[in-house]
């Protein structure tokens, strides 16, 4: 037997098990995605084959087109954020001058090791409206005069959920980007300086064009994950008030398990998501990945 037939056998335990974790569920969320799928008809077992009939009244539902408009929104405002303060932090974190200890890069990478749930829970304290600790920071500096209600108002409440998120999961860039900074070669810098190129144009024609292909790469990630937020809405909002903070996630969640819990339409408007994944990050490869090769 050769090496490569005896490296496939050994590794044919592997491919069962991610076959089992990964595919078998997609796969059977998509048979859903085509069938009449309720309690009714898990109770008798028996699922009716309706075809693109899930997929059409996903697509024809108002709710669903809010949450997208909901969705687009979060994802520019934390996705855009996060990469500005990557850069930023990481450009701090890397100058020779600026003192930054271990535990300095520790309470840096601290929100990233919380849960997200957990995560969604102290901020929703911090947003309370009755005792929250936000507005009493606001009302001690004097900027406000009575309490705001940050997660029940309508026109704050998506914004609001950016807050937590952007906190939670920027370290995540900042890793990156911090990362990708040390490999950029000294010598670089010093002929620009060397030149009379100042700071602004050293970061401009040398740092930003070598970190193009990391902040590519942080785009396609957070925005996948962006596009999928769902913990901190459920701990913070739990998609209110109203329709405010309905996002996809939160749409597939509730068309699934509330009643009538339709899990063939659930399983379909979580079909049509990754789609739009795929579009978003397809976009992202032949427009940002082009200019990182020119």
């Amino acid at each position: 037997m050769s090496a490569g037939a005896f490296a496939f056998f050994m590794n044919v335990p592997t491919l069962i098990f991610l076959g089992l974790v990964l595919a078998y569920p997609v796969i059977y969320a998509a048979y859903l995605s085509v069938h009449q799928v309720g309690l009714a008809q898990l109770r008798r077992g028996v699922f009716a084959f309706n075809g693109w009939t899930n997929y059409g009244r996903v697509l024809e539902d108002p709710l669903f087109w809010v949450a997208i408009k909901n969705t687009s929104i979060f994802t520019v405002i934390t996705v855009g954020s996060e990469v500005v303060l990557a850069v930023l932090i990481a450009l701090l974190l890397n100058q020779a001058g600026v003192w930054t200890s271990r535990i300095t890069r520790f309470l840096i990478l601290l929100p990233y090791a919380i849960p997200p749930i957990a995560n969604g829970l102290i901020w929703s304290f911090l947003y309370s409206f009755q005792f929250g600790f936000l507005n009493r920071i606001l009302f001690t500096l004097g900027l406000i005069d009575e309490p705001i209600n940050w997660a029940g108002n309508p026109d704050t409440a998506l914004y609001a959920v950016t807050v937590p998120y952007i906190w939670r999961t920027l370290p995540f860039a900042i890793i990156l980007v911090h990362a990708a900074l040390q490999g950029i070669p000294r010598d670089l810098y010093e002929a620009a300086a060397v030149d009379g190129a100042r700071a602004w144009h050293r970061f401009w024609h040398i740092t930003l064009p070598l970190l193009r292909p990391i902040i590519a790469i942080i785009l396609v990630l957070r925005t996948a994950f962006a596009f999928a937020v769902f913990e901190e809405i459920l701990a913070i909002t739990q998609g209110g008030p109203g329709d405010a903070t309905w996002v996809a996630a939160w749409y597939s969640y509730k068309i699934t398990f509330s009643p009538p819990n339709n899990f063939g339409m659930g399983s379909a408007s979580a079909f049509i998501l990754t789609l739009m994944i795929g579009i978003v990050a397809l976009v992202y490869m032949r427009l940002v990945y082009r200019r990182v090769t020119l």
